[in-house]
């Protein structure tokens, strides 16, 4: 059997790819604006803090990454079409959609209010579904496929004990939509995918990297549940994301992809 003819030449290549960063200045916002905009993709970068997306438009373009800042959350029709609209007017079209955006409220439930909950709820779903289905649309257009990448977590597959039934929930419900438009779009030649981190680096974890006492105890008893032994770094979210935004993941649709040192494994 002779070998099989693979031609790996650009397989991981966003170059002049348009790409939609939904909650650019977050810190898996950050993540994917770094890595998209390394390989060479043009990105429209969105975020609902002014300032942090001016800052964060600023150190792109020092960067050298083409980027326009569009300051607008995913929290209405209007919102995401004009979100869609912005890139099709910087760069012709939507080729990749990576959906950053989210909020997490920790409480015990019984002392979590509905509006709480459903606040939760509304950024980390119903965002995510209308922002994908402002940008699928545009795709279906289109004609000629792309990439939408959701922000999971491995919350979304594991409970927690300390007060995140609203979480867990949102990202189940993720969980749930990546598989439902991974099936509803596969015949469009779009792919859906979520990426579903542990933690990670970033300033909400940074106590835990910590070199102290209380931190040290921490991480010993969550490093025991992951089999790498380390917590994560941004860069270990780099290599799925672009992945999941290139043609090597043409024949990948509706799948979570942990990124948790093999948290979720055992």
């Amino acid at each position: 059997m002779s070998l099989p003819q693979i031609d790996t030449t650009g397989l991981f290549a966003v170059a002049g790819k348009s790409a939609i960063v939904v909650g650019a200045t977050g810190s898996f916002g950050k993540v994917a604006c770094a890595t998209l905009g390394d390989a060479g993709a043009r990105l429209v970068v969105t975020a609902g803090s002014k300032d942090d997306l001016a800052a964060l438009e600023a150190e792109l373009g020092t960067a050298g990454i083409d980027a326009v800042a569009v300051n607008r959350r995913p929290n209405t029709e209007a919102d995401c079409d004009a979100i869609v609209d912005a890139a099709v007017e910087a760069f012709g079209g939507v080729d990749i959609l990576v959906v950053a955006s989210g909020v997490n409220d920790v409480a015990m439930i019984g002392e979590l209010t509905p509006d709480r909950f459903q606040k939760v709820m509304l950024a980390n779903v119903e965002g995510a579904w209308l922002m994908a289905r402002a940008a699928g649309k545009r795709m279906i257009e289109q004609g000629h496929g792309g990439k939408v990448v959701f922000t999971s977590s491995a919350r979304g597959k594991l409970g927690h004990p300390a007060g995140y039934s609203a979480y867990c929930t949102s990202k189940s419900a993720v969980d749930g939509l990546t598989k439902a438009l991974g099936c509803e779009w596969g015949k469009h030649g779009i792919t859906v995918n979520a990426i579903a981190p542990t933690v990670f680096r970033s300033p909400l974890t940074a106590w835990m990297f910590e070199d102290n006492e209380n931190a040290a105890n921490v991480r010993t008893g969550f490093l025991a549940r992951v089999p790498v032994g380390r917590l994560g770094e941004p860069e270990d979210l780099a290599g799925p994301l672009l992945f999941l935004c290139s043609r090597a993941s043409d024949f990948h649709t509706g799948h979570i992809i942990y990124a948790d040192g093999g948290y979720t494994a055992g």
